[in-house]
């Protein structure tokens, strides 16, 4: 039985058990009403902030990648204003799988998420004294929902003021459920006592965070139950421990799942930094307590158990990027050896046109599941995209001319091979290396763009829906490059002749092309590149006439008949239209005005050099 088969029944399962443990237990379902009114608070909080910062949390993220201290500094300030290490984290993420920012700065980021989660404890510590928030939660919800009538940002302000008020009211329902649940739920003597026990509540603090994707949620438990006295502060210290690794554990999974390469390395970080870190907590358990005691007491809260628990999350996150500080670079080195890039296979030397093994079809390199929490992010991802569909689609327009796949992008050309006859072996049927190199790609990246969620002004929209069109071109020319190989290849290996000769033009002048338009992309020169392309037209305008006129001479003079002028003449109008829809897809629209602020305060921050008019253009290939 398959996943989809099963979720229907066990969700079922869940939704009874739950109940019938709802109905033996009024102080669960306090408990549980609590946590569930908790987490939607959280929700509602990070919604509410991310709609408030617009397209401002993105470009400070682009812009802290100049130094690693830039960097940590962004991570603690994000994840303490959006309350969500996890967001910032799949944020960073996002930008390092599109190409926006790197791997080092990435990491610095992941070590200040880790730093700004610890802010949040602090405040759930404070709010969870002997003290009822509802009389203030209450107030706070009528305020929230009359923000909503005062238009986007009153309803985002509106959101994150409900936020707070569900975040109270889960905190006041959560400590109640626990007092209700009295003796019914001592975790004191559970797991026995020593290293058993701590290891037990570890696991307990990483598959928690793992099922309620939120560190914030199972330290919140883990208060309330220190302060009903359910559990011990060493048991609270344990969970701490395990719920860190449960939050790089859910990012780990999206960003390896779901992301490219890039992205993948910067989860792996995120996994190997808080696994060291809490290893290494266990391991100085007992000298973390001593420090986190002394530290407590000299600070006046040596009685108070919540604040010593946040007291000590700050100690060994502070302590674990001390130790991975010196690190970054090796680090980061060690990721790229690895996960490599992963090799894109070549075209073959030799398959033959008919008869040929299928390969595995080749998929998206650029697109990952967490670029979707930005819409930059995504367009950034689909320019990569695209341009890696664009290189695929020329290879392929190289093998339907009879010329090696690479042809286009060699820095010289030798001349004799566009002369030369293409071998029989070495001809490849266009319709199989459409299926094994375009189609996947092409796919994915459809699939992807229908996937973004994140509402799109004018320019994104416009971006997205010259995105589709482009790709759509890219597909339309490998077609008719197939349509133009059934007469080409054959005539090409004909001996010499009239129409041999015609053949050898139309080769020579549509590999120009697409060589041209493919430097032209690479370029990316602004209006140069406008010039180049009316320059490029003026030249398949001229060629395409003096080529028609050379034919209709050629069948006066009796060189050609009826029969093969006519497919000279269709073989032309293939070529003609591949190169149209090559310079489509070349003169598509400039990327929406916010991704190309962000490149530029990503490339002023790292280093690395920009455009030369400052713009980028998703061309292809």
């Amino acid at each position: 039985m398959t996943w989809k088969t099963l979720r229907l029944p066990l969700f079922v399962l869940l939704v009874a058990a739950l109940g019938w443990s709802f109905w033996r237990s009024g102080g669960w379902l306090q408990l549980c009403a609590g946590l569930a009114l908790f987490l939607f608070g959280l929700q509602c909080l990070e919604d509410g902030l991310r709609q408030l910062a617009g397209g401002k949390l993105e470009q400070l993220l682009a812009r802290s990648t100049g130094t690693p201290a830039r960097g940590l500094l962004f991570g603690i300030v994000g994840t303490t204003v959006l309350q969500s290490s996890t967001l910032v984290s799949l944020l960073a993420i996002a930008f390092i799988s599109s190409g926006l920012i790197q791997l080092a700065g990435g990491i610095a980021i992941i070590f200040g998420a880790n730093l700004g989660a610890t802010t949040g404890i602090w405040l759930l510590a404070l709010a969870g004294q002997n003290l009822s928030l509802s009389p203030l939660a209450l107030p706070l919800l009528v305020f929230g929902v009359m923000g909503g009538f005062f238009g986007p940002r009153g309803k985002a302000t509106g959101r994150v003021v409900m936020g707070v008020a569900f975040i109270f009211l889960g905190i006041d329902q959560i400590r109640a459920g626990f007092e209700a649940m009295g003796g019914n739920m001592d975790l004191a003597e559970a797991g026995g006592s020593g290293w058993a026990q701590t290891l037990l509540f570890v696991l307990v603090g990483l598959v928690a965070t793992v099922v309620l994707q939120s560190t914030h949620a199972v330290l919140m438990l883990a208060l309330a139950a220190l302060a009903g006295g359910q559990l011990q502060l060493d048991q609270g210290l344990a969970i701490a421990i395990g719920s860190n690794v449960g939050s790089s554990v859910s990012t780990a999974f999206v960003g390896m799942l779901g992301g490219n390469r890039s992205g993948q390395r910067l989860a792996l970080a995120h996994v190997l930094f808080n696994g060291v870190t809490a290893l290494l907590a266990l391991l100085l358990l007992v000298p973390l307590t001593w420090t986190m005691r002394t530290l407590a007491g000299l600070a006046g809260f040596g009685d108070n158990a919540l604040l010593q628990l946040a007291l000590f999350h700050t100690l060994f996150n502070a302590g674990g990027v001390a130790l991975f500080w010196p690190w970054q670079d090796q680090l980061a080195a060690l990721l790229l050896k690895w996960l490599p890039e992963r090799d894109e296979p070549a075209v073959p030397a030799t398959v033959a046109m008919e008869g040929a093994a299928p390969v595995e079809r080749l998929r998206a390199r650029h697109l990952s599941g967490p670029a979707l929490e930005s819409a930059d992010a995504a367009s950034a991802a689909v320019a990569l995209e695209l341009r890696h569909l664009g290189g695929l689609s020329l290879e392929v327009i190289c093998q339907a001319l009879g010329l090696p796949a690479d042809l286009y992008a060699r820095a010289e050309i030798d001349d004799a091979l566009l002369d030369a006859r293409p071998l029989a072996e070495a001809c490849h049927d266009v319709e199989l290396l459409y299926q094994q190199r375009v189609k996947g790609v092409y796919g994915d990246l459809l699939g992807f763009m229908g996937r973004l969620e994140a509402p799109l002004d004018q320019e994104h929209q416009r971006f997205w829906a010259g995105s589709q069109m482009a790709a759509l071109q890219l597909v339309n020319a490998v077609k008719d490059a197939k349509h133009l190989q059934k007469n080409l290849g054959p005539r090409l290996r004909e001996p010499d002749s009239a129409v041999r000769q015609a053949y050898v033009a139309l080769r020579r002048n549509l590999f120009g092309q697409g060589r041209a338009l493919h430097g032209i992309a690479r370029a990316g020169d602004g209006g140069a590149s406008t010039l180049r392309l009316d320059e490029l037209d003026r030249q398949a305008e001229a060629f395409d006439a003096r080529f028609r006129d050379d034919l209709f001479e050629q069948v006066r003079n009796g060189r050609f008949d009826g029969l093969e002028a006519g497919s000279l003449l269709n073989d032309q109008g293939y070529a003609e239209r591949i190169y149209r829809s090559l310079r489509q897809v070349s003169a598509f629209a400039e990327e929406p005005a916010s991704l190309q602020r962000l490149r530029q305060l990503a490339a002023h921050g790292d280093g690395s050099p920009e455009t030369r008019d400052g713009k980028t253009r998703p061309r292809n290939g």
